[in-house]
C-alpha cells in the first residue's frame, strides 16, 4: 500500500474526539493540553504551568475529576515501593543487592532514595473556569472537587501550576540513566485520568501501564541551551534550538533555549534531554519522518543507530500494509529510560545494544503506535491486547525485514508459543483477563501479556483463516482508530469478517487457564482417531500423506464456530493438496474418527504450527 502524507493528515482532521458511534451509545472524553515547563538542569527540578480544556461527552455531569501524578510513586513507602518488597520476582532494574554476590539480598531502590533523589509532583494551584478548586493528593492520584459541575456535552478549562522533582532513574522515568542520559521525561505531568463507560480509571502507579483520553498537546520546554531534546509531537522551531538544523542560531533567554512542540490526537506526551544527544532522520516511502536521538558513544553504536533508522522507515511502510496507515507525520526514537516504553509518536529505548536488539526494541515500541497509541487500549485491564498484539506486529516485521527468507520460520511467532507453553505448564498461569497490576508474579504477567497475547492473534488466524485475520486487522483499524475499543470490539470485527462465532475462543483463552491438547490415538489402514485430551475444544487441521505419496488435508470445524474457515493456499505446504471439509466436531465429544480412502504413511495435526497445543509429542504419526 502506497501512503500519501496528505491522506494521513486527513485522519487527524476528520476524526473528532466525540467520534461517530462504532457501537450504539459509544462516547469518549477529550483533552487539549497547553503546557509551559521551566527546567533547572542542576537540581533536576522544574516548574510547570498547564491550561487544559476538558470535554465531557459522557451523558452525565461531573462534580469531580482526577489526575495522575506518576512521579509520586518514586518515594519510600509508596505502593510501588511496597509492591517491590513482596512480589516474589521483582523487576531487577528496580532492585539493588545489599548482600554479596554469593548471597544476594535484594532491596527496593525506591526505599533508599533520599529527599533530593525522590520524584514528586507538588500541585500548587488548580483553577476551574477561573475559580479556585479544592484538591488533594493521594499517592499518585490527584482528586479535584469542582466548584460547579461539568455538564454533559460541554467543556471546561483547568489551570494548574506545580513544581516537580525528577527522580533517580528507577523505572521508565528519571534522571541520569544507566547509559548516561540526563532526563527521561515520561509520565511526567499531571495527566487527566480516563473516564469512560466503565467509570474513572484511577489505578495507582504500581508498575504497569495506563489508559488516557485522546487530545492535542502544545508544549514549550525551557532548558539550558546546550541540551538537545527528543520528544513526542512535531518540533515547531528547529532553527532556534540545538541539533535539528545545521548551523542553527540557538535563540536563548537566561541561557535557556525554548523547545516548542505540537501534537494532535495522542494520549500521552514524552521527551528526553541530554547535552550529548545527536539527531538523525530519514523519511519512509509513505512520507513519515523518523528521527533518532541518541548518545554517539562509539563507532559501533553510531553504526547500529544508522542502520536501525533505515529499518525503522521500512517498518512503517510494512506495517501500514498490514495494520493500517500510520496517521501522524513524525515518529521519534529517543535513547533514554530503562528498556523500551511507548508514548504518543515517540518512544524511549536503551541504546547501548547490538543491532539485533536495537532493531527489535524499536520495532516493538513503534508497533505500539497501533496497539496502544492509535487505539487507546486500556493497558491496565487488557494488557494482552496492547502488548500481545504489539509483539505480534514486531515479530511479523522482524521476520520480513530483518531475516533472510531462508531463515524465516513457518510460524513467525514460534518463540511466543514456546514462552506460553512454559507458563502454561509451570503451574503459575493466571487468567489473561486479570488486571495488569494484580498478577502474583512478573513471570506470569509478562508471559501472558506479551507471549500469550501474541498467540491469541496468530491462533485466531488458524481459526478464521490467515487472509481473514489480515482483513480483520484492517477493518478494525478503519472502525476504531482514535476510539478506545475493547477486546470485544476486535472479536466482533473478526466475526463480521469471517462469519465465524468466536465467543468460545475469546472466553476460554482470556478468562480461564484451560489448555489445548490434542493427540492421534489410533490409526489403521482405513481410519484414524484424534482425541481431545483437554477441556479446550478447537477446530482441527489434519494433513495425511498416503503411502503412494499423495496428500490430503482434512479440516474439522468446531460446532460452536457455526461456520468454517476458507482454504489457506498461501501456505506452500497446502498448495496442490486436496482439502476435505468434514462434519463439525462437538466440544462435548472427546474423540473424532476420520475415514481414510487409503493407507497413511504420515499424519500431522496442524502442520502450520499455529494450534497452541501444550503437548505435541502425539500430534505426529509416522509408522
Amino acid at each position: 500500500m502506497k501512503l500519501k502524507f496528505s491522506i494521513t493528515l486527513l485522519f487527524l482532521t476528520v476524526v473528532s474526539l466525540a467520534g461517530f458511534a462504532q457501537r450504539k451509545g459509544y462516547w469518549q472524553q477529550g483533552v487539549d493540553y497547553t503546557m509551559d515547563i521551566d527546567v533547572n538542569e542542576k537540581t533536576f527540578q522544574y516548574d510547570g504551568k498547564m491550561t487544559l480544556k476538558y470535554s465531557n461527552n459522557s451523558g452525565q455531569s461531573l462534580n469531580k475529576v482526577f489526575f495522575h501524578l506518576y512521579f509520586n510513586a518514586f518515594q519510600p513507602g509508596s505502593m510501588m515501593d511496597e509492591r517491590l518488597k513482596v512480589i516474589p520476582d521483582p523487576d531487577r532494574r528496580m532492585m539493588q543487592n545489599t548482600g554479596s554476590k554469593e548471597k544476594p539480598q535484594l532491596q527496593s531502590r525506591i526505599s533508599t532514595l533520599k529527599p533530593n533523589q525522590i520524584g514528586y509532583q507538588k500541585i500548587k494551584t488548580v483553577k476551574f473556569n477561573g475559580q479556585d478548586a479544592t484538591f488533594k493528593e493521594d499517592g499518585t492520584i490527584l482528586e479535584v472537587t469542582l466548584p460547579s459541575a461539568i455538564a454533559d456535552n460541554s467543556s471546561a478549562t483547568f489551570e494548574l501550576t506545580w513544581e516537580a522533582q525528577v527522580p533517580e532513574q528507577i523505572r521508565r522515568s528519571g534522571r541520569n540513566s544507566a547509559e548516561g542520559v540526563a532526563f527521561s521525561m515520561t509520565q511526567w505531568y499531571p495527566k487527566m485520568a480516563h473516564f469512560d463507560e466503565f467509570g474513572w480509571h484511577l489505578d495507582e502507579y504500581v508498575g504497569r501501564e495506563f489508559v488516557a483520553p485522546f487530545g492535542n498537546f502544545d508544549v514549550t520546554i525551557h532548558i539550558n541551551k546546550d541540551y538537545v531534546i527528543g520528544s513526542s509531537g512535531k518540533l515547531q522551531n528547529p532553527s532556534e534550538v540545538k541539533g535539528y538544523v545545521k548551523n542553527a542560531k540557538v535563540k536563548t533567554k537566561n541561557n535557556k533555549a525554548s523547545w516548542h512542540y505540537k501534537a494532535e490526537n495522542i494520549h500521552d506526551f514524552a521527551w528526553a534531554a541530554d547535552p550529548k544527544f545527536v539527531v538523525d532522520s530519514a523519511k519512509s516511502k509513505g512520507g513519515i519522518t523518523v528521527y533518532t536521538v541518541f548518545l554517539p558513544t562509539d563507532a559501533t553504536i553510531v553504526s547500529n543507530w544508522k542502520t536501525a533508522l533505515g529499518m525503522a522507515t521500512d517498518f512503517f511502510d510494512f506495517t501500514a500494509t498490514k495494520f493500517g496507515a500510520y496517521p501522524w507525520s513524525t515518529y521519534t526514537v529517543v535513547q533514554g529510560g530503562d528498556g523500551g516504553m511507548e508514548y504518543g509518536t515517540a518512544t524511549l529505548v536503551t541504546g547501548g545494544r547490538d543491532l539485533k536488539g536495537l532493531v527489535g526494541v524499536i520495532f516493538h515500541e513503534a508497533a505500539h503506535s497501533w496497539y496502544q497509541h492509535l487505539f487507546g487500549i486500556n493497558e491496565t485491564v487488557d494488557e494482552w491486547f496492547d502488548e500481545g498484539f504489539t509483539s505480534y506486529i514486531e515479530d511479523l516485521a522482524y521476520q520480513e525485514l530483518f531475516l533472510r527468507p531462508t531463515a524465516r520460520a513457518l510460524n513467525p511467532i514460534g518463540a511466543a508459543y514456546n514462552s506460553y507453553y512454559r507458563l502454561a505448564l509451570s503451574g503459575k498461569e493466571e487468567p489473561m483477563s486479570l488486571l495488569a497490576d494484580y498478577y502474583n508474579t512478573n513471570f506470569a504477567y509478562s508471559t501472558q501479556a506479551y507471549s500469550k497475547g501474541a498467540v491469541l492473534a496468530e491462533q485466531l488466524g488458524y481459526i478464521i483463516g490467515k487472509e481473514n485475520l489480515h482483513k480483520t486487522f484492517l477493518a478494525f483499524y478503519d472502525k476504531w482508530k482514535f476510539k478506545h475499543p475493547t477486546p470485544n470490539d476486535f472479536k466482533r470485527t473478526a466475526e463480521e469478517i469471517s462469519g465465524i462465532n468466536l465467543k468460545w475462543y475469546f472466553n476460554l483463552f482470556l478468562n480461564t487457564t484451560r489448555k489445548i491438547d490434542y493427540g492421534i490415538t489410533n490409526i489403521s489402514d482405513n481410519a484414524l482417531t484424534i482425541r481431545n485430551n483437554s477441556d479446550f475444544a478447537m477446530p482441527i487441521d489434519v494433513l495425511v500423506t498416503y503411502t503412494d505419496g499423495s496428500k490430503e488435508l482434512f479440516y474439522i470445524p468446531l460446532r460452536e464456530m457455526r461456520g468454517e474457515k476458507p482454504a489457506e493456499e498461501s501456505y506452500s505446504i497446502y498448495q496442490g493438496v486436496k482439502r476435505t471439509v468434514l462434519a463439525d466436531w462437538f466440544w462435548t465429544k472427546p474423540s473424532y474418527t476420520i475415514t481414510l480412502p487409503k493407507k497413511a504413511k504420515e499424519v500431522v495435526i496442524d502442520p502450520t504450527q499455529r494450534l497452541a497445543d501444550v503437548k505435541q509429542d502425539d500430534n505426529v504419526y509416522k509408522p
